[in-house]
């Protein structure tokens, strides 16, 4: 039903239980103190004792009526020590409790300083390049020389060779994008151009490609990307094609070229 105040915070309760090591005698300490021997469940060879009658408790001072032996087990829980708390008590939550889905356990969900134990990460090396003209020769497919560099996290990125190159110790899978600008050089003879990613100095099989089927254009634009799982020494190049009808003359501008390591 509705209040009026603060709403209150949900709490745990949980029992103190105490183990003793037994002896010969009836006097043992308490690890914690109580007013009487209600506040106490005493448990010896695991039947319960009646309170008052079986043993009486005072402060943190444990009397028995008759005194146990070392073979004896006995220990007490603290009915008077509930405890109530907005964090759940210790060992009360497993691995059965979190509602995270995938995988969980000790070693890759959750480690016992409440951190994660393989998550985190950074998307290194990175690398974002940039080319404003670069001629081309027409009919063939000509690497592209990225020549302004504006990220290179590990210097992984070669301006000379517009090559990006996969450095010692970063083997793994990366995300590459490209956008390439194709220009008939102010003609309108461009009849079809296309980029490609080559791994190792060999085209991949995924393209995009700009084709005036029906005409001829003066300039067009066309994207690419691609996951690639890589290895140490492994590089990444960006190749284009044009083909302009009538003249020879024709290159490539405003391309970009970007890719990071995806954290696994």
């Amino acid at each position: 039903m509705p209040f009026i105040g603060n709403q209150p915070a949900l709490s745990y309760t949980s029992f103190a239980k105490q183990d003793f090591t037994t002896s010969a005698t009836t006097s043992y300490t308490l690890d914690h103190p109580v007013a009487n021997a209600n506040e106490l469940a005493l448990f010896i060879n695991f039947v319960r004792q009646e309170p008052t009658t079986a043993y009486t408790a005072s402060g943190t001072s444990l009397t028995l009526t008759s005194a146990t032996s070392a073979s004896d087990d006995m220990y007490c829980v603290f009915l008077g020590k509930a405890i109530q708390t907005v964090n759940p008590p210790s060992g009360s939550v497993g691995l059965s409790q979190l509602s995270a889905t995938g995988t969980k356990d000790a070693t890759t969900f959750l480690r016992g300083d409440n951190t994660f134990a393989s998550a985190g990460g950074a998307n290194t090396p990175a690398f974002f390049v940039r080319r404003q003209d670069q001629g081309i020769t027409e009919n063939s497919f000509v690497k592209i020389i990225f020549s302004t560099e504006d990220i290179d996290t590990d210097s992984a990125f070669d301006t000379s060779t517009g090559r990006f190159t996969v450095p010692s110790g970063k083997a793994g899978k990366y995300y590459f994008s490209t956008t390439v600008g194709l220009d008939a050089m102010g003609a309108n003879h461009f009849y079809y151009g296309e980029i490609k990613f080559y791994k190792n100095g060999s085209a991949l099989s995924m393209n995009s490609s700009l084709n005036y089927a029906n005409g001829y254009g003066a300039q067009g634009s066309v994207a690419l990307s691609t996951i690639q799982d890589l290895s140490v020494g492994d590089y990444i190049e960006i190749y284009a094609y044009l083909d302009d009808a009538v003249d020879t003359t024709v290159k490539v501008n405003n391309a970009c070229f970007s890719g990071y390591k995806i954290i696994e």
